[in-house]
């Protein structure tokens, strides 16, 4: 172990400092580490793990395009396995924790229609009158009006801040009174 990490060190050294040979070898050396870390790393996930190429993809491209932030005088090791880690938490955060089942073996037991729980627009409109005039000129401004945060905040004189507090707080005591009626 120690021994590779000091080949890999002399390799990238002699990468950044020009040697395109070195470079190669070095991405030659790592892949294969990483392709088996990034499978286990899926696997323990409970992940499938095909998409382990992808990851080893984004891992070798972030080492090409940040190479230059890498220390010459530190083991180089590390600095890889933490991109690695970083790549394979990205590739699992937007993975999410899916599970699919067939929809077709609870067919039978799904209601044919789902129930309407929606109110109606008159009755939005009544309860939207309620609501304190920022939080409704908010409200109004960014669902009806389809106005970005910042179009908002400058559109009302309000930092960004302000504008999603009141958004929150009007669209909290508009479900509120919705679900009162």
């Amino acid at each position: 172990m120690r021994e590779r990490d000091d080949e890999w060190t002399g390799l990238m050294r002699s990468a950044i400092e020009g040697d395109s040979a070195a470079y190669h070898r070095l991405l030659k050396a790592v892949t294969p580490v990483l392709r088996a870390a990034a499978r286990r790393g899926l696997a323990r996930a409970g992940q499938p793990v095909d998409q382990s190429e992808d990851i080893v993809q984004d891992i070798l491209l972030a080492v090409h395009l940040k190479r230059h932030t890498w220390d010459v005088s530190a083991p180089f090791a590390p600095w890889l396995f933490a991109i690695a880690r970083n790549k394979l938490i990205d590739a699992l955060r937007r993975r999410g924790r899916r599970i699919f089942v067939d929809i077709d073996d609870f067919a039978e037991t799904l209601p044919s229609e789902i129930p309407a729980e929606t109110a109606s627009a008159s009755e939005v409109a009544a309860q939207l009158k309620t609501l304190p005039a920022r939080q409704r000129e908010v409200l109004h401004s960014i669902a009806v009006e389809a106005a970005s945060i910042k179009d908002t905040a400058a559109k009302f004189s309000m930092s960004e801040g302000a504008v999603r507090v009141a958004l929150h707080r009007g669209l909290a005591s508009l479900t509120a009174k919705l679900r009162e009626h």
